[in-house]
């Protein structure tokens, strides 16, 4: 079994960011609070080539948070853990603090 996955050219591996169900102080949250769709950038491929053949690379990087679509991009299981590949295209942006 694979422990690690590099992206091919410009694809990107995210891990969800599920946000949580319960407050601090152990308040309940129902399911649907607004929650952003986010994730958290694994692995980036090395990109994408022109009809040039010239490298276009990825414009993000491993721990970048970024704002997902609600549909798409394919689900990936490693291990216990889910994942989902996206194309740098599919990408809506990336969120900062």
């Amino acid at each position: 079994m694979a422990k690690r996955l590099i992206p091919s050219f410009n694809r990107i591996l995210i891990e969800k960011i599920i946000p949580p169900s319960k407050t601090n102080s152990g308040i309940l949250l129902p399911e649907k609070t607004s929650k952003l769709n986010s994730g958290k950038v694994v692995a980036v491929g090395p990109g994408a080539r022109d009809r040039d053949g010239k490298l276009i690379p990825v414009n993000l990087k491993e721990g970048d948070t970024v704002l997902l679509p609600e549909y798409g991009g394919t689900e990936v299981k490693l291990g216990e853990k889910e994942y989902h590949l996206y194309r740098d295209d599919d990408i809506l942006g990336t969120l900062h603090d």
